[in-house]
């Protein structure tokens, strides 16, 4: 696949998404980047802002197994793995394979899960596998995990760890519509649900090939040096008690080159950077004042570095005939 064909291909589906999704055109490129650069995404937002419609579209969008699973406090780990039974008609243990084993998770409200089933994802996130009564079972490529919560509301909920942040590429927020905006989401789900109309527009194999195509997306070495600085930037800075780790800064690059490929380059320029420096960066660093402090005041620290921290000035790199060399 060269150049063309995957902002073709990503452009029908970000036309496919703006056939539900009204605005979020911003969330909607961020979802596709993660997508891209085969990372996970955790949507934060109020209820009722459209977070499981966002995952939901992208699902129907995609010809990929897609499974959904409310997060609830008595939800065990098992219950997202699997679980070997004995089976007394044949006599033998079998396998019942959990939600997990799905090209697209959504798990929905995941704070509201104890810590340890939390944890029971760490594996599947990172390591595309899972181990269960010994046995290791390979993931579905591609795979990717979306999860929702609720950042206002605290009672029966489970704050997530910062090894659980880490392991999403990034944080999305869409926030509430305009007021446009929300005249037409009235009219377009007036009469039905435009949702159940969605199909899908590219199948998993494609989906892998323009992964393949992200990670070569070239990154000169200047721009190289300027991520580093702006990561490093995060850990010197007053009033943070843990700043970005070496791997926020190979997700800084991955969530680059995939924002530039979905706006059709086969290189990163600055300013790739700096419109996914935020949400890959933000939820990382915990702040001196705990957790409760880390939202706003996270995101206003990385927008300060990014003033801060010079921007290399470079000619382009020339494109290579519309494929990625």
């Amino acid at each position: 696949m060269n150049l063309q064909e995957a902002t073709q291909l990503i452009e029908s589906i970000r036309v496919n998404l703006a056939k539900v999704i009204v605005g979020k055109e911003e969330g909607v490129n961020l979802l596709l980047t993660a997508l891209l650069a085969n990372g996970h995404v955790l949507l934060e937002d109020v209820p009722g802002t459209g977070k499981t419609l966002l995952a939901k579209t992208l699902a129907r969008s995609l010809d990929c197994t897609f499974k959904r699973i409310q997060f609830t406090p008595d939800l065990l780990p098992s219950d997202l793995s699997g679980i070997n039974y004995y089976n007394q008609k044949t006599g033998e243990f079998q396998f019942r394979p959990g939600p997990v084993f799905a090209s697209i998770l959504l798990a929905d409200e995941i704070n509201r899960a104890t810590p340890r089933t939390q944890s029971s994802l760490l594996e599947c996130m990172e390591e595309r596998q899972i181990t269960i009564d010994g046995v290791t079972h390979e993931l579905e490529a591609p795979f990717l995990v979306i999860a929702t919560q609720n950042p206002v509301d605290s009672q029966g909920t489970f704050p997530l760890p910062e090894a659980q942040l880490d392991r999403f590429l990034m944080r999305i927020r869409t926030g509430y519509p305009t007021f446009e905006q929300g005249v037409h989401i009235l009219q377009r789900f007036r009469q039905n649900n435009p949702l159940e109309q969605t199909t899908a527009v590219a199948t998993a194999w494609q989906i892998q090939e323009i992964q393949q195509l992200t990670a070569a997306v070239n990154v000169s070495d200047d721009l190289l040096a300027y991520m580093i600085r702006i990561v490093e930037a995060t850990r010197t800075a007053p009033g943070v008690k843990l700043g970005a780790s070496p791997r926020a800064g190979f997700a800084l690059l991955r969530a680059s080159q995939g924002y530039a490929l979905i706006q059709g380059r086969n290189y990163v320029i600055p300013d790739d950077i700096k419109a996914v420096a935020v949400p890959v960066l933000a939820h990382r660093l915990v702040l001196q004042r705990g957790p409760g402090s880390r939202e706003g005041q996270a995101v206003e620290l990385v927008l300060q570095k990014l003033r801060e921290v010079e921007v290399p000035a470079e000619p382009l790199p020339a494109t290579s005939g519309g494929r990625v060399e």
